[in-house]
């Protein structure tokens, strides 16, 4: 089976200026991600989807491929994942590549493994699955969740208002960090969560969102802590 990793990484960001480069815990956060699909061993190319010239050299530096810049297309706010991937695919294909399965990593992703990529292909094989999407169960089961309604609280579905945590349904939520799919049935599809995903559940201290500088904080902290568990 032959196998792409792709790492997109485009050059703008709004709320974190140059975010997909800034630093993290001593180099470019984009690194991390680059490291993990190197260190995962499974895949024949590795690459960067970027519309900035200065990510394409970090990435570079860091032992991703650059074989192309991406278009003004798929540079917007407007663009989907899809439309990335799409692109990435088919500049390939254009070329004579055909690759079975890619891996879709985001550049802000400094918890990811080498492990938990080999992990994810594994499963994909043995599932038969259309694809991986790592997940996190909800800190909170949102079953019990409150809403506003006149300016007062009052419970969403009142009929779990006494229930048990451990009663309810587990909920999980996209961890944000990759997808794993077969390339034949993202063409059919057209989605990064196909109809046959297989969940990969990550711990908590695994994930964090990184829409904002206090989101950034709190990731330096959750990967210190995992670095220190790792030493000890």
């Amino acid at each position: 089976m032959k196998r792409l990793a792709i790492i997109t990484a485009r050059g703008g960001s709004k709320r974190i200026p140059r975010k997909n480069i800034k630093e993290f815990c001593g180099k470019p956060i984009i690194a991390y991600s680059i490291e993990a699909a190197l260190s995962a061993g499974i895949f024949d190319t590795v690459m960067v989807s970027t519309d900035d010239e200065e990510i394409a050299e970090i990435a570079r530096g860091c032992g991703a491929e650059v074989p192309f810049l991406r278009s003004p297309e798929t540079s917007g706010d407007f663009a989907s994942t899809a439309d990335v991937v799409d692109e990435v695919l088919t500049a390939y294909e254009e070329r004579g590549e055909h690759f079975d399965a890619f891996c879709c990593i985001y550049p802000t992703a400094p918890f990811l493994t080498g492990a938990r990529l080999s992990e994810a292909a594994r499963l994909l094989e043995e599932q038969d699955a259309d694809g991986v999407v790592p997940v996190v169960r909800f800190g909170f089961p949102p079953q019990r969740c409150v809403v506003m309604k006149d300016g007062f609280l009052e419970f969403k579905w009142p009929e779990n208002r006494l229930a048990r945590s451990q009663d309810l349904e587990p909920f999980y939520h996209d961890a944000g960090q990759f997808y794993y799919l077969k390339t034949d049935s993202f063409k059919e599809q057209r989605q990064m969560f196909p109809a046959k995903t297989v969940p990969l559940v990550l711990e908590e201290l695994e994930v964090q969102d990184i829409d904002n500088e206090v989101d950034w904080k709190m990731a330096e902290v959750k990967f210190r802590i995992l670095q220190e568990k790792e030493e000890a």
